[in-house]
């Protein structure tokens, strides 16, 4: 299975309207910021969901993924004022609460993998961000040109020779000659 080549921000913002019918939001989430290194919390109203779909996505992409990986991943360059800025991690309890929702909701599960273990994704996660690629993927275009047909071959050995090509009674369709000026 290959996942159809879409964008990801475009993904993710499809998978997170899916997700506002499968999983709650708790009542925390409207103050709680992102990480340490953030000053106020996120302005956007369905950041929840968002968040969401990019780990159900994260978990596909790279699984077993577990809160520490994913805490490296939504970090960010603390502030520190007159000394210099440093990367600081984001914050455990939002992963591990859209975890703990995303398994109620069957979309991932504990998993090990050789000697990695934490979250992967089940086939019911997997459908979910498959079928939001699919909605949004571009259609493709239907070719006006008519398909080539190849010719018939003699197989080896056979007394059959190859047909000869009929003429057509179509007239030849002659090229304008191209200027000197257009060829340089």
């Amino acid at each position: 299975m290959t996942m159809h080549a879409v964008a990801q921000q475009a993904l993710i913002e499809e998978v997170a309207k899916d997700l506002r019918k499968l999983i709650g939001k708790p009542d925390w989430a409207e103050y709680a910021k992102t990480g340490v290194h953030k000053e106020r919390p996120p302005s956007h109203e369905d950041w929840w969901y968002l968040r969401a779909a990019s780990v159900l996505r994260t978990v596909y992409l790279r699984g077993p993924v577990g809160v520490s990986k994913l805490r490296a991943k939504y970090g960010g360059r603390k502030d520190r004022g007159v000394k210099p800025s440093v990367f600081a991690k984001g914050s455990g309890s939002v992963i591990r609460r859209v975890f703990q929702e995303l398994e109620q909701a069957g979309l991932v599960k504990q998993g090990e993998q050789g000697v990695h273990k934490g979250r992967v994704i089940t086939p019911k996660g997997a459908s979910l961000l498959f079928s939001a690629a699919k909605r949004i993927s571009p259609k493709p275009k239907q070719s006006s040109k008519r398909p080539v047909q190849k010719k018939p071959v003699a197989k080896e050995g056979s007394a059959k020779k190859p047909v000869a090509k009929k003429e057509s009674a179509k007239k030849p369709v002659l090229k304008k000659p191209v200027a000197d000026e257009e060829q340089e």
